[in-house]
């Protein structure tokens, strides 16, 4: 396995050891507030697996993160920042809508395409940012924001306008022939709203490993990110690098947002704000330490926490927002290492009976 592409004891250790402290932190901020933090952690896990649609649903949860969630990652191992995860996952919604209700296709043809319409779409809006950041050497971050808010309000322009079900504030229905659902396995889980996605996203995951990591075009990738000057030196072109990586990106996060369409909801509403799984997508890669592995670890773990919050609510009488305090905690300790590393020193000199 190539240097880089492994996850090291350290490596994996950091996040396990921020998971637990923002357990911690969660725990007592519970306590303070006079809530009974065993309790609420108990009726999380209740309402993640207490029963079979449970599951599904928590498994449902999950799916987008892991996409956006590579799709960050994939941007941060090629020394990029894509914030814009937002706006690739709505035109990924949008162009999967278009395919799905405009055209009359068979399955086998019409599903696929929308899929591929969807990708395409939010690999085109991730681009977008590349291209300003190649040519005109805009920074992303500022580009990816400002292109959410433009993906928002495009999205809704477009549905409004052209895929509007008369008095309703959504789309009509996808065709039965682009949808992702997957009837039987629903039936299992309760009914619960599982899809083709499910199978999709560790598949991702694993193109990610190979496309970065055993690939020529990977390589490059991550020399540009590594240090553009040197990849530039080598004979690489940088500016097609950038614009290339934020397309792949694009696509990751655009694919989160063709699974919720095609997948979960079989429409795509008229939305006053943004789904929120793009701006989770970057937590998840940083706890992930931007890596495939890691990122569908973290997005378990945050679509668990995230699903599990209404058990809190209705078990224990926690309020929901608790999860996003514990969440919070637990990126600021992935983001403060030295934090980490003190406390299990620390640990670990009162293992072994050394004076703190």
């Amino acid at each position: 396995m190539a240097k880089g592409s492994r996850m090291s004891a350290d490596s994996a250790l950091l996040p396990l050891a921020a998971v637990v402290l923002g357990l911690l932190v969660g725990a007592l901020i519970m306590l303070a507030g006079g809530y009974d933090p065993l309790a609420a952690y108990a009726a999380l896990i209740d309402k993640v697996i207490g029963d079979p649609y449970s599951i599904g649903e928590t498994v449902r949860e999950i799916t987008p993160l892991i996409f956006t969630g590579l799709s960050v990652a994939f941007a941060f191992r090629t020394g990029l920042f894509n914030i814009g995860g937002e706006g690739q996952f709505i035109m990924g919604m949008t162009g999967a809508s278009i395919v799905g209700i405009k055209l009359s296709l068979p399955f086998w043809l019409h599903a696929p395409l929308a899929v591929i319409a969807g990708a395409l779409l939010g690999g085109l809006w991730g681009g977008i940012a590349g291209y300003l950041k190649a040519r005109r050497g805009v920074n992303e971050v500022i580009t990816t924001i400002m292109l959410n808010w433009i993906a928002l309000y495009l999205a809704n322009y477009i549905v409004g306008n052209f895929l509007l079900q008369p008095g309703q504030q959504r789309s009509y229905l996808v065709k039965e022939s682009a949808s992702l659902s997957l009837a039987a396995l629903s039936e299992m889980f309760g009914h619960a709203r599982l899809h083709a996605g499910i199978f999709l996203a560790p598949l991702a995951a694993v193109v990610f490993y190979v496309l970065l990591w055993k690939t020529r075009q990977g390589y490059e990738l991550r020399a540009v990110g590594h240090s553009p000057s040197a990849a530039e030196y080598a004979g690489m072109n940088v500016n097609a690098g950038i614009i290339r990586a934020m397309f792949i990106g694009g696509v990751f996060a655009g694919l989160a947002g063709v699974i919720e369409v095609l997948g979960v909801f079989q429409y795509q509403v008229i939305a006053a704000g943004s789904p929120g799984y793009g701006f989770d997508g970057v937590a998840v890669a940083l706890l992930g330490g931007n890596h495939p592995l890691g990122v569908v670890l973290a997005a378990i773990l945050f679509g668990t926490l995230t699903y599990g919050s209404a058990g809190m609510s209705f078990g224990a009488d926690v309020p929901p927002e608790i999860i996003r305090i514990i969440i919070g905690s637990v990126i600021f300790f992935v983001a403060s290492p030295a934090i980490i590393r003190g406390v299990l020193r620390f640990g670990k000199r009162r293992g072994s009976g050394e004076v703190a």
